[in-house]
C-alpha cells in the first residue's frame, strides 16, 4: 500500500504539556512517519471551561496504516502515555485525533474523516493553517484558510511562549559543568561508548554517575569531531541517539539533556526525543535549516565558533591532533565577528537571545597558541553579553603544552578549567567530571559565585 499523507491533532492540558507534546510525536514512530509539525498554541478549554488551559498542536504524517487501524494505534499511544478516560471535553493527558487522511472521506460508529467537528475548531486550524493553509476539505470544498477566517475564537489561539527559566540555568550564581557523552566508536578521548555491547546502558550508567558527581548537563554527541574525523549522516546520527535519549528520558535524570549536532533533521528527532538544547559546532552555518527547528521546538542552542579544515590537520604522534595554517588577524576579535554573524542566523530564524549560549570553539580550527589566548581573553568575548561555554577538556593543546597523552591530561584540563572561569567561563564541557565539579566549585568560591555558608 501506497502511504497516504494524514493530519492529526494533538492536545494536552495535564501534567508537563509540553513534554507530552513531545512524547506523543516520538511513539508514533516506526508505523506512522512525522512529517512535520505546527507552531505549539495555548488555547482556553473548549466544550468544558473549568480546567487548564490547553495546547495544542497539528502533525503532519505518513503512513500505510488503514484509517481505522491508525485510530486504534493512536488510542493505544494515549494509553501508553497515560491518558485516563473521564468524561466528553474533560480535562487529558493526551489526545491524538484524525484531522485528514488523504482526501478520503471515510465513516464509521468511531470515526469520522475528514474530522466532523474541524471547521468549528479554531485550536485545530490555526495551527493547520500553519503547515497546510490551501488543503482542501474534501466535503465542503473549502481551504483550510478559508474555513479559519470564518471560525469564531481564533482571536483566542495564542503562540505558547513557554517559561524561559524551566530547564534553564541562573548564569552568574555559579558555573554549570557539562558531562560529554560520545556515542560514538571513535572519540579522540577512548570513551566513544558504542564500543560497549549496549551502547545506551552504557551512556545511562555513566548519565546517572555525571549528575551524582555534579553534572547539571549532559551533552550526547553521535559524530566525532576530533581533527581529522570522518562525518556521519543524520540516518546513522539518529540511530545512535535515539535509543540514549529514550533511556535518558524514562529515568527523568534531574540534568539538562544537549546533543552536539549540526544538522536540522538529527535535532528535529532529539528535541521530539526530550533533548532540550541543541549544541552546534559550526555556529548554525552548516545547515540553513537547523534555526528554524531549534526556534519551533523553544529549545537552547550553543552557537559555537569553527573554522576548522581538515587540509590543515597536522598529526601529532601521541598527542593527537592540531590545526595549522588557519590565520587569524587578531584571534579573539575574528572569533567575535564570526559568532556574530551566527547571532545574526539566530535572530533571522527567531530564536531568543535568553536561549543562546555562545563557544568560543577551543580546539577547532586554532592552534595552540590560539587556544591558550583564548583561554587568557575570555572577557572579551563575554562582553558580547551571552554565557560562555568552553570545552578544553583533555584536548591536544594541554598535551602540547604538557608533553602528555590523552589520558595524562586531567591536571591540564583543570587548570584550563579553572582560569575559563576566573575569565568569565559560566559552562564547562569536561569528560572528568567529578574532578572538574570540584575545581568548579572551588573556583566559583574564589571569585565569589555559590560561596558557602561562613
Amino acid at each position: 500500500m501506497k502511504p497516504e499523507r494524514v493530519f492529526l491533532g494533538i492536545g494536552t492540558n495535564l501534567g508537563d504539556r509540553l513534554g507530552n507534546l513531545l512524547q506523543a510525536q516520538a511513539a508514533l514512530a516506526p508505523q506512522i512517519r512525522l512529517l512535520r509539525t505546527s507552531p505549539v498554541y495555548e488555547t482556553p478549554p473548549w466544550g468544558y471551561n473549568d480546567q487548564p488551559a490547553f495546547l495544542n498542536q497539528v502533525l503532519e504524517v505518513e503512513t500505510e496504516l488503514e484509517p481505522q487501524t491508525l485510530l486504534t494505534r493512536l488510542k493505544e499511544i494515549e494509553a501508553e502515555l497515560g491518558r485516563v478516560k473521564n468524561f466528553r471535553y474533560g480535562p487529558r493527558l493526551i489526545d491524538l485525533d484524525i484531522l485528514f487522511y488523504g482526501e478520503q472521506v471515510y465513516q464509521s460508529e468511531t470515526l469520522n474523516i475528514p474530522h466532523s467537528m474541524l471547521a468549528e475548531r479554531a485550536f485545530v486550524l490555526v495551527p493547520l493553517a500553519d503547515i497546510a493553509p490551501d488543503l482542501v476539505h474534501p466535503q465542503l470544498k473549502r481551504s483550510v484558510a478559508d474555513l479559519l477566517a470564518e471560525c469564531p475564537g481564533r482571536e483566542e489561539i495564542t503562540l505558547y511562549q513557554p517559561n524561559l527559566t524551566a530547564n534553564w540555568p541562573h548564569w552568574g550564581e555559579r558555573t554549570y559543568v557539562m558531562g560529554i557523552l560520545n556515542i560514538t566508536p571513535d572519540s579522540f578521548s577512548g570513551d566513544g561508548l558504542l564500543r560497549q555491547s549496549d551502547p545506551a546502558s552504557a551512556a545511562l550508567a555513566q548519565a546517572r554517575q555525571f549528575v551524582q558527581e555534579g553534572a547539571a548537563i549532559l551533552d550526547l554527541g553521535a559524530e566525532s569531531s576530533r581533527p581529522g574525523s570522518d562525518t556521519v549522516d543524520a540516518e546513522t546520527e539518529i540511530a545512535r541517539l535515539q535509543p540514549v535519549l529514550e533511556s535518558l528520558r524514562q529515568a527523568n535524570l534531574p540534568a539538562i539533556i544537549s546533543v552536539d549536532t549540526y544538522k536540522a533533521e538529527s535535532a528535529e528527532i532529539c528535541l521530539r526525543s526530550g533533548a532540550h538544547w541543541i549544541n552546534d559546532i559550526w555556529g548554525l552555518k552548516a545547515d540553513p535549516d537547523l534555526a528554524s527547528v531549534i526556534t519551533a521546538h523553544h529549545a537552547g542552542v550553543v552557537i559555537m565558533h569553527n573554522r576548522s579544515h581538515w587540509q590543515d590537520v597536522r598529526n601529532l604522534g601521541n598527542l593527537g591532533s592540531t590545526y595549522s595554517g588557519v590565520q587569524y588577524d587578531d584571534i579573539i576579535e575574528d572569533i567575535k565577528k564570526e559568532l556574530g554573524e551566527s547571532l545574526e542566523i539566530a535572530a533571522k530564524a527567531g530564536i531568543a537571545q535568553e536561549k543562546i549560549i555562545l563557544d568560543p570553539g577551543i580546539g577547532f580550527g586554532k592552534n595552540l597558541k590560539d587556544n591558550l589566548a583564548i583561554i587568557n581573553r575570555l572577557e572579551e568575548i563575554k562582553k558580547m553579553g551571552f554565557p560562555i561555554l568552553i570545552g578544553p577538556s583533555r584536548k591536544s593543546f594541554i598535551g602540547q603544552v604538557l608533553d602528555l597523552p590523552v589520558e595524562e591530561r586531567l591536571e591540564g584540563t583543570a587548570a584550563a578549567v579553572a582560569l575559563g572561569i576566573a575569565h568569565g567561563a559560566d559552562i564547562v564541557r569536561v569528560h572528568d567530571v567529578r574532578e572538574m565539579a570540584r575545581v568548579a566549585k572551588m573556583s566559583d568560591a574564589i571569585i565569589g559565585r555559590n560561596l558557602p555558608p561562613a
